[in-house]
């Protein structure tokens, strides 16, 4: 007599209440606890029937027409993303960061007027992230194109981000252009993300040569 088969995960999880699946599924996004997940579920089902359609249709879309900029690596519905469409930019300036929030952070300050490339993530050996990771590749390319004067470093104040900005400047400074970093004021271990306007406007405006 044969043994019946496990069910699989997701089979398993199909198998749940409707309730309790949502709930499951909410309490994987970063920074939701259960508890969080709970109340959301909750939220949802005393909300009109058309915003869980609306909701549901916007997380579709996004999983379905949001992908990486040809140019800056941003994460964008239009290629090329309206900062790199946008002629008003000053090419010349070219920043580069580690994250898309990291990007949205200084868009924020409206100080920045220049053009981005996003690394998507730091150089952390321990973590099996090297250069091979990174968009290294693709800042390379676009420096070829011999528009940019000045290459602003602007990864997060941490270890792997100060290793990443290091390492970059050693490929851009035997192109012969301008290399800084931003100046002091963000704190040590911190997030662009999450650092006030004034913190970055200062940071930007006081940014020194490496």
């Amino acid at each position: 007599m044969t043994s019946p088969e496990r069910p699989t995960e997701a089979s398993s999880e199909t198998d749940l209440d409707p309730m309790a699946r949502l709930t499951q599924l909410l309490a994987r996004l970063p920074g939701v606890g259960e508890r969080t997940a709970q109340r959301l579920t909750f939220f949802l089902l005393r909300s009109p029937p058309e915003y869980a359609r609306d909701l549901a249709d916007a997380i579709e879309r996004v999983v379905r027409e949001v992908k990486l900029c040809s140019r800056c690596c941003t994460l964008t519905a239009r290629d090329p993303c309206e900062v790199c469409q946008d002629a008003r930019r000053d090419e010349r300036l070219l920043c580069v960061v580690e994250s898309v929030p990291d990007q949205l952070a200084l868009e924020r300050t409206r100080e920045f007027h220049g053009r981005y490339h996003v690394l998507h993530g730091a150089l952390s050996p321990l973590d099996g992230i090297g250069p091979d990771q990174l968009k290294m590749k693709e800042l390379l390319a676009r420096l070829d194109s011999g528009a940019v004067e000045e290459v602003i470093l602007a990864t997060n104040p941490t270890v792997e981000g100060e290793a990443t900005a290091l390492y970059v400047s050693r490929l851009v400074k035997p192109l012969g252009l301008k290399v800084s970093r931003l100046a002091q004021g963000l704190p040590m271990g911190g997030d662009l993300e999450y650092a006030d306007q004034v913190t970055l406007v200062r940071a930007l405006t006081g940014r020194r040569d490496v």
